[in-house]
């Protein structure tokens, strides 16, 4: 029987990032991952045959120092693709376009406001950015290490400048209304950027738990929060990755379920040693790295009776219901959008902040909203071989959309709130149910039964002040060292967060390296 330095149980992108690093610096490593394909949430999968998606349709914020360290753009993963335009769309096809620092369909005022705008928060998301390659300290640790990041913390405040450190203090915790509010009249404008604050969580642009917070994480990294579709598409990530790190010595085996997290017990408490697979099989270990959610991982891999109590309700307690549903069409050519050349961006349908805040108020009582708000694209104009050559994937992210729907979700419940989210397209492209071949809705249900993420949030829990920096999953787990020696953790429910980023897999990686 193989034993393993570290057994990493899912193939994401952090999974993957972790493994790789390990592998460099000697480690046995052995990556295991449920189903067929790499990539969790990000996996590129045939929806309709010759058509493909994933539910991550585009890249805005993947680590450039992983992607150097690991020399990614020597297996085909490049980064460096011109970003995507953000069109807020108008029915009238008089949209809201943003690009850079510029944006055009608003007036004077709101122009130079946006510039304003941009360049304030870049400031603070160059603040935040290093400290996405770091592990967060321990609530009360007085460690050298920790008093040198929450110093450094305190130094980058500080070197803001008065009025800056007060803005940047005041702002943080704002809700997304109060800040758009604030600086521009546009209500295209205004719901146009506070979408990504937004987008896959449980909050609206009036919900008070800093909400301009996540959507300053949004907008950290080195290309501002810009959307890129890479020409060889998502996959490549995955692609790159998985050659890196088996060319270092790692073992990547698909369609390979973790039953159970193994755990020893002996005269000085508990300790993981391996894994338990669907199959009965047994591999062990000197540590288990989990990058599923932290309910899945500690709830149910490691079971309630290895864990103290407090921990366990911490876990219980965490945010992690999806509201995301993502809708996937084969099309046999492109839409006419009212009003755009080519639909080659990222495409809102969010007419104001009052659309979004409504459509919340509707998935926050178990119903899916009439007016559906939504971001769009057509990833088969950046990368052709997601379809047939002349046809197209049209992809979209709804929300809201409720994990636990009033009436259930059944097919019949799936098929009304797929006609919802076809007839709003139909309002800004007429012509859109003529090219239809196929369609596709997943509720956050299906993306829980098919990617194992509790829930089906993309970020595997909230992006909120009290579930972020270190505080994220729990103080006990924000090291990614459990309580449990042996056992690591370091998905998207850990810091920094959800996204196509790497840094989680990183930073878990540098730690289990010291």
């Amino acid at each position: 029987m193989h034993h393993y330095d570290t057994i990493i149980i899912g193939g994401g992108h952090n999974g993957l990032v972790c493994s790789a690093y390990l592998a460099k610096k000697g480690h046995h490593v052995l990556v295991l991952e449920a189903s067929d394909n790499l990539g969790g949430l990000a996996e590129t999968r045939e929806f309709h045959p010759g058509f493909k998606a994933s539910v991550a349709h585009s890249i805005s914020n993947f680590s450039t120092k992983v992607a150097k360290d690991l020399n990614l753009s020597a297996y085909g993963f490049t980064s460096g693709a011109a970003p995507m335009t953000t069109v807020g769309l108008n029915a009238s096809g008089e949209h809201v376009t943003l690009t850079g620092l510029e944006v055009e369909g608003v007036g004077v005022e709101d122009v130079e406001s946006y510039k304003e705008y941009r360049q304030v928060m870049q400031k603070f998301t160059n603040l935040l950015h290093p400290f996405w390659h770091k592990t967060m300290p321990r609530i009360g640790d007085n460690s050298l290490p920790s008093r040198m990041t929450f110093g450094q913390l305190g130094l980058k405040l500080r070197l803001l400048g008065k009025e800056d450190m007060g803005e940047f203090m005041r702002i943080a915790t704002l809700p997304a209304r109060d800040l758009m509010d604030e600086n521009f009249d546009s209500d295209l404008l205004k719901a146009v950027l506070c979408w990504d604050g937004l987008i896959g969580s449980k909050m609206a642009p009036r919900s008070p738990n800093a909400t301009v917070l996540s959507l300053l994480y949004r907008m950290t990294g080195e290309h501002g929060g810009a959307h890129i579709i890479p020409a060889e598409g998502i996959e490549s990530l995955f692609i790159a990755l998985k050659e890196t790190a088996e060319r270092a010595g790692a073992e990547i085996r698909t369609g390979t379920r973790v039953s159970r997290i193994l755990i020893q017990a002996d005269e000085s408490g508990l300790k993981t040693n391996g894994v338990k697979l669907a199959s009965g099989e047994t591999i062990t270990a000197n540590r288990v790295v989990s990058t599923t959610d932290p309910k899945r991982t500690f709830l149910e891999l490691v079971g309630i009776e290895n864990l103290e109590i407090e921990f366990t309700n911490r876990i219980r307690r965490l945010r992690s219901e999806g509201y995301v549903a993502k809708l996937h069409l084969a099309l046999n050519g492109v839409p006419k959008f009212t009003g755009l050349d080519k639909p080659d961006g990222r495409l809102i349908i969010a007419p104001n902040m009052d659309a979004i805040e409504f459509a919340f108020d509707d998935a926050k009582y178990g119903e899916c909203s009439k007016q559906p708000v939504m971001e769009v694209v057509i990833p088969s104009l950046h990368n052709e071989s997601l379809a047939p050559v002349g046809q197209h994937v049209l992809s979209a992210h709804v929300m809201y959309v409720p994990y636990e729907l009033k009436s259930s979700w059944t097919d019949q419940t799936r098929a009304v709130l797929q006609e919802k989210i076809i007839d709003t397209l139909s309002i800004y492209a007429p012509d859109i149910k003529e090219h239809i071949l196929y369609s596709e809705v997943l509720t956050p249900l299906d993306l829980e039964q098919r990617h194992g993420a509790t829930g089906g949030h993309w970020h595997h829990t909230e992006l909120s002040l009290d579930q972020m920096f270190m505080m994220r999953p729990t103080y006990e787990a924000a090291q990614y060292a459990t309580p449990i020696p042996g056992l690591y953790v370091c998905g998207a429910g850990c810091h920094p967060g959800g996204g196509l980023v790497g840094a989680s897999g990183h930073n878990a990686a540098h730690e289990m390296l010291k």
